[in-house]
């Protein structure tokens, strides 16, 4: 069994071909033989911590009508191959003969046999097909009826054969439990030559969405640096403002920790979105720093002065977009589990963002300063 919902089934489907938190795709050539090695997976991924709603993804292997027609018999007939095939059709499965309106929507009147006549594999053998001469055969001498056990779903991954393990995970979070499962595998589970493991599901669709952002980061970062660069007119300034960037990373983290979240990409947006509040409040303090020497203020008294007189913009600045994310880390509905990360992240960095910026920027800046005008040197 599996709980989803039909959107996100659908989509996760596509994306990674599969709905589950993580995929073991086992690929190969002989069905068999994927499903022995499917079912040692299977035992497996069990026994990993914080595997949940495991089980394969193909059903086993079910009974099945199989109808193998002889061309030889039916030529010795005078029967073509598709006579026979339209009776069968039309017995088994049924086949439209007119159709119906109800107001303006029409339905197919399908006409097929009553049950009795295709309850088994000798009723179905008596099937009797028409002759050119107006005789009958039954089917039974034009073609092998037997009930063999097949494969219910052929799933195919790049032009090969595969049987796909699935589990949930609860309670891990996905990289750690991808790794000590992978390492379980590997261990118990021995390939035969041309097979293969591949490991998708969401899972995969997070891998490639962490590689994105492993270089997305950097480079918003170094956008922000350069548009610090060219309104300070200079790097030390501009690096003392992106201090602010680890402070909202460290509470961000914290709050993560505090209420057991696990790192996802919806965290890691949100750390995105937290670093343009944090710079923000780095660049109100280094401007009123600045203006305050600027005008002829000595610089120490600058540093403790302008984070007094900026306490108030900047606690404007981050209570109100902190207000906003509130509900949103605190959601429980639907959607929350995407919501509820971003959020937490953005509330717990804002709030060390406002202690820090103002407590321990103001320090950062002052060893700055006197490594720019060590003593005995005058200011340029």
């Amino acid at each position: 069994m599996n709980f989803t919902q039909p959107i996100i089934d659908t989509s996760t489907e596509i994306a990674t071909g599969s709905s589950a938190d993580l995929a073991v795709i086992i690929g190969g050539r002989d069905l068999a033989r994927l499903r022995e090695l499917a079912r040692a997976t299977l035992e497996v991924i069990r026994m990993v911590p914080g595997a949940a709603d495991t089980s394969i993804e193909q059903e086993a292997d079910q009974a099945q009508l199989r109808i193998q027609i002889d061309r030889f018999r039916v030529a010795r007939y005078g029967i073509n191959v598709s006579d026979v095939q339209d009776v069968i059709d039309l017995a088994l499965g049924g086949s439209p003969i007119t159709g119906v309106f109800e107001g303006d929507r029409r339905f197919d009147v399908v006409a097929r046999f009553v049950p009795a006549a295709r309850g088994d594999a000798v009723a179905i053998g008596n099937l009797l097909i028409p002759r050119r001469d107006g005789g009958r055969v039954p089917l039974s001498q034009l073609a092998d009826i037997r009930v063999v056990n097949g494969a219910t779903i052929i799933a195919r991954r790049e032009n090969q054969r595969q049987v796909t393990v699935r589990t949930n995970i609860r309670g891990r979070d996905q990289g750690g439990f991808v790794a000590e499962a992978q390492a379980r595998v590997a261990q118990a589970v021995t390939l035969p030559p041309g097979y293969q493991i591949s490991w998708g599901g969401q899972f995969e669709n997070f891998e490639r969405a962490r590689q994105r952002l492993a270089v997305i980061l950097p480079i918003t970062v170094g956008i922000i640096f350069v548009l610090l660069y060219v309104t300070f007119g200079s790097a030390l300034d501009a690096m003392v403002v992106l201090f602010t960037v680890p402070f909202s990373l460290a509470g961000g983290i914290v709050a993560l920790h505090l209420r057991g979240i696990h790192l996802s990409v919806s965290a890691a947006v949100g750390f995105i979105s937290l670093f343009g509040v944090a710079v923000m409040s780095g660049v109100l303090y280094i401007s009123e720093v600045r203006r305050r020497v600027h005008d002829g203020g000595a610089r120490s008294e600058a540093v403790i002065a302008g984070a007094r007189t900026q306490f108030r913009p900047i606690l404007m600045l981050i209570v109100v977009a902190m207000l906003g994310m509130v509900p949103a880390s605190i959601a429980r509905g639907i959607g929350s589990d995407i919501q509820r990360p971003l959020a937490t992240v953005i509330v717990g960095g804002l709030v060390s963002t406002l202690f820090l910026t103002l407590l321990a920027l103001p320090a950062v800046y002052s060893l700055v300063e006197r490594a720019r005008h060590p003593r005995g040197s005058a200011p340029s």
